[in-house]
């Protein structure tokens, strides 16, 4: 199967298309993209990146570590001094080393939220984000130019690289929390401390949050926190269907509220009291509210097309800027690397604030929902209570329709667009937008959007309604209309 370097990286099944023999492929590849001068680029003025330093973290997927060798000494081998984490780290500690280090490149070995079958590599850029599409590209042309050619991969022994000092482990999470203290209260936590349960889904975001807070008062209780590349069996993704251990855990006493990271720490869910999931929407719209009222932050507000609008409503009574993208991440981070961005996120619990690396950050947004339920001395859920209430009512549901084939995005945005209805679940169309996929906002601020997955045959239909019958017709439109398109 051809190795697709698409952006943020690469995935596959381990000992399917992830092999050993393809690692190095895409190692050496690397290694040629950064040599032919693709990853010298700067931003906003940050200082000119070592060309010969490159960063290798990984999470605790089956045989991650090995892999990560085996990228360092195929890199160690193309004349770079790696970085290689010293054990697994959550992958925003790995992308804020790439920019402390002020190294060229990172490289992550995850597979971020993905079943435990699959493994990754995750590609950063020195500004310590996800690299640039046209940075991914240069990568894919490497390896197919180099299987064309035969030119297999330069090779190094490890001890070999250790010893000549081209592969030195570290520790990135000194550097990182330093860094975190900059953006979290540590004080205002101290004055009130919590009781919270942190669930790490067996992710490399393991003991980051708890470590971060020792010393401020909270009783912090860990679940699910030991290695397991298995993840318990499910997928490390922290939404409702997969935190039943969290719930269970937070109604039995040992905290007042959970937080969850992903496999890779860069993704936050949470859950309140009485064992009710709060999403990465109130997560952000509650995050907003914090850094502007509490904190008196001010900034432009950037959210996917598939994000909240109550992040809309609270911009406007800010007078705050608001830009809507498509999904992914690195579209929130162009923003981030041009514009004074106050906050940035994304429905899969992808969020950031001013101040940080354009990149999601589980364990960051974790520390912070911590900060916010201290400063406002209520529990989480009478917070979400309260915002429901002020920006509010806002149900949110997301369906997935399973294709036998892909579906054409542009064929089916033309379609949708032009068969756009006048109302739906009485409530006047008012806008149509078309910038991924095409979402219907309806005159009550309730919107509709479907769009293709970009990464498997899945049409994902998404629904947020002033009510929960409202959502479900919206949802039910969505897949009929989706229905017809297929």
């Amino acid at each position: 199967m051809p190795i697709h370097f698409g952006t943020d990286g690469w995935r596959a099944v381990i000992s399917d298309s992830f092999t050993f023999a393809n690692l190095r492929m895409v190692a050496q590849a690397i290694a040629d993209a950064v040599a032919s001068g693709q990853f010298d680029k700067k931003i906003n003025g940050s200082p000119e990146p070592d060309l010969k330093k490159i960063v290798v973290g990984f999470d605790t997927r089956f045989l991650s570590d090995r892999y990560a060798g085996e990228i360092s000494r195929v890199l160690a081998a193309n004349g770079y001094t790696v970085h290689l984490t010293h054990a697994d780290a959550p992958g925003p500690a790995v992308s804020f080393a790439v920019k402390d280090l002020n190294a060229v490149a990172g490289i992550m070995l995850t597979a971020s939220h993905n079943a435990p079958r699959y493994n990754g590599i995750k590609l950063k850029a020195s500004y310590g984000g996800s690299a640039l599409p046209m940075q991914c590209r240069r990568v894919e042309v490497y390896i197919n130019d180099n299987e064309e050619r035969a030119r297999g991969p330069n090779l190094m022994s490890f001890s070999e690289a250790r010893d000549l000092d081209l592969i030195k482990k570290f520790n990135p999470m000194p550097a990182y929390y330093e860094h975190l203290r900059t953006l979290i209260d540590s004080d205002l936590i101290a004055d009130n401390p919590q009781n919270v349960v942190v669930d790490s889904m067996y992710g490399s975001g393991r003991g980051a949050i708890k470590g971060f807070l020792q010393g401020t008062g909270c009783e912090v209780a860990e679940i699910r926190h030991d290695l397991n590349p298995g993840f318990g069996g499910i997928h490390p993704e922290p939404i409702g269907a997969n935190l039943d251990a969290l719930a269970s855990a937070v109604s039995t006493g040992m905290g007042d509220f959970g937080l969850a990271t992903d496999g890779d720490a860069d993704r936050i869910g949470a859950m309140d009291g009485r064992g009710n999931f709060v999403d990465p929407h109130k997560i952000m719209a509650l995050a907003l509210k914090h850094l502007v009222e509490t904190r008196g932050m001010t900034g432009a507000v950037v959210r996917t097309v598939s994000t909240t609008r109550m992040i809309d409503r609270l911009a406007k009574r800010y007078g705050l800027k608001i830009y809507e993208t498509p999904v992914g991440f690195n579209h929130i981070a162009d923003y981030m690397m041009s514009e004074d961005v106050l906050i940035g996120g994304e429905e899969s619990g992808g969020i950031s604030f001013k101040g940080h690396i354009p990149e999601g950050d589980g364990v960051l947004m974790g520390l912070l929902i911590v900060e916010m339920v201290a400063a406002a001395k209520k529990p989480l859920f009478d917070m979400v209570e309260d915002l429901l209430a002020d920006v509010g009512p806002a149900h949110y549901q997301r369906t997935d329709l399973r294709l036998k084939r892909p579906v054409e995005k542009a064929e089916m945005t033309e379609f949708l667009t032009k068969q756009a209805p006048k109302e739906i679940a009485d409530q006047k169309v008012v806008e149509v937008s078309a910038s991924d996929g095409v979402k219907y906002i309806l005159a009550d601020d309730s919107w509709l959007l479907i769009r293709p997955s970009g990464t498997e045959p899945v049409l994902r239909v998404y629904a947020e309604g002033r009510s929960e019958a409202t959502v479900q017709a919206l949802l039910e439109y969505g897949e009929t209309v989706a229905e017809s398109v297929v």
